[in-house]
């Protein structure tokens, strides 16, 4: 028994031992690198304000320095301003031989630094920039990390507000190509040159969300600007978004043809019923040019003529005509009604010139003959029948034949009386606005749609 409890004692012992060992080992190790870190960025051992020599320690050459990002996210694409926010993840690399040291064979993988001054910076800047801020909560998303060959890794998170010059002419069937340009501040390319990292240099994650747009696609380039003060080194990435047209076709194209439809509905109303018909028209009119107005306001003033712009301006033409079409009508049924009447005082007239025209001749012949109340009389009595039905026939026949045409036979089923010019106008009016309204999009939808295909330039 009292061998045992010794042998569990000096296991104890043991394992106390090699615990206060490896807490020994980390603390020296953690001792290792401050003095890593005094030794190469120590007082007097380092300057951060002069420029890293090119490859191989050329001093001549060039600093490289490579460049990657993350897109965390797009916020929104504002077509008013014509500007975007994005949200990302900004990593900048290169080498810098004085800031080379001993990895204690393979153990100290890299040294970690969060602040940015104590080692020399790129002046990199956003050309096409509003606004930007670094995020500081709950600490600072920055860091440095600098490796045993010298090799340093700069990576802070931002967000940024970025003018994006769009072209409207299409919207909102358009694409737009929105542009993110990084360039160096005051080193020229003799100094300083900006490089896109191989292999993957700008990703996207994978869950990004616009409410009214669609990342397509993004393309990596160089941007070179040459100045009086000489040429400096550029990266951009052009981003291309798609505008999602299903919210564009229920909130503007299916609202502004059942507006067009429901003007139509004063073509079925009685000519007689004005208020309805007026009320309606203007109805339609004011709900249209307050979609146009909305739709307008939400846009920047241009100078040039948009695919929306030429849709609320049919729609409205419609609308417009709708209500012109009642005031023709109306106009039309007045001035079948006076000149019905007046057609009416025409033959009531010749009626009675013909009547008189017939005592007359009845007087003569009884002066004349006295047997003339026993003979038949020569000219028939006033109001007869058969009189009239000549003078009709020999009204028809004294007018010239025309040849028979298919409109004028249809619209000829319609009363040929008062009213009858304003009839034809409604008529002609239900088939005429349908057909001409489809004609418009079949030439609006089909010009549209293949043009969008034909102006992607990206």
């Amino acid at each position: 028994m009292c061998s045992g409890h010794y042998i569990w004692a000096i296991f104890f012992f043991a394992s106390l031992c090699s615990a206060s060992l490896a807490n020994n080992a980390k603390i020296n190790f953690r001792e290792k690198e401050k003095k890593v870190l005094d030794q190469i960025l120590g007082a007097g051992k380092y300057d951060a304000r002069i420029r890293p020599s090119g490859i191989n320690g050329t001093e001549n050459a060039p600093t490289l320095v490579y460049v990657n990002m993350f897109l965390r996210s797009i916020s929104k694409i504002d077509d008013y301003k014509m500007e975007y926010s994005v949200q990302l993840t900004f990593r900048e690399q290169w080498t810098d031989e004085r800031l080379k040291f001993d990895d204690i064979q393979g153990r100290l993988k890299y040294l970690t630094l969060t602040e940015a001054n104590r080692v020399w910076m790129p002046d990199l800047f956003f050309s096409n920039e509003k606004e930007g801020h670094f995020h500081n909560i709950i600490m600072p998303n920055v860091y440095i990390r600098i490796f045993p060959n010298g090799s340093v890794l700069y990576s802070i998170r931002i967000s940024l507000t970025l003018a994006c010059p769009m072209n409207l002419k299409l919207y909102p069937l358009d694409r737009q190509i929105c542009s993110l340009r990084m360039a160096s501040y005051g080193w020229t390319t003799n100094d300083l040159v900006f490089l896109w990292k191989e292999g993957d240099p700008v990703q996207v994650v994978k869950n990004l969300h616009l409410p009214r747009f669609t990342l397509e696609k993004f393309l990596t380039d160089y941007c070179n600007s040459k100045t009086n003060t000489g040429e400096y080194s550029c990266l951009k990435v052009d981003l291309l978004f798609k505008r999602e047209f299903s919210y564009y076709l229920i909130q503007i194209y299916i609202p502004c043809c059942m507006l067009v439809i429901v003007s139509w509905v004063s073509f079925w109303l009685d000519q007689g019923a004005v208020p309805a018909r007026v009320s309606l028209g203007v109805t339609t009119l004011l709900t249209m040019a307050t979609q146009t107005s909305g739709i307008n306001a939400s846009l920047p003033p241009v100078s040039y003529t948009k695919a929306i712009d030429v849709w609320t301006g049919v729609c409205l033409t419609f609308v417009f005509g709708a209500l012109l079409e009642f005031a023709l009508v109306n106009y039309a049924s007045r001035s079948g009604l006076n000149k019905a009447n007046i057609h009416k005082e025409n033959l009531k007239k010749k009626r009675r010139d013909l009547e008189q025209a017939s005592l007359d001749a009845a007087s003569d012949l009884l002066d004349t003959d006295s047997n003339a109340t026993f003979a038949m009389p020569l000219v028939r009595h006033p109001g007869d029948p058969l009189a009239l039905e000549k003078l009709r026939q020999c009204e028809v026949h004294m007018q010239p034949p025309k040849r028979p045409n298919c409109c004028k036979t249809w619209l000829s089923k319609f009363p040929t009386r008062q009213c009858s010019r304003s009839k034809r106008i409604d008529v002609i009016s239900r088939i005429t606005f349908p057909l001409v309204f489809a004609l418009f999009n079949l030439v609006y939808w089909s010009t549209y749609l293949f043009r969008e295909e034909e102006d992607e330039t990206f």
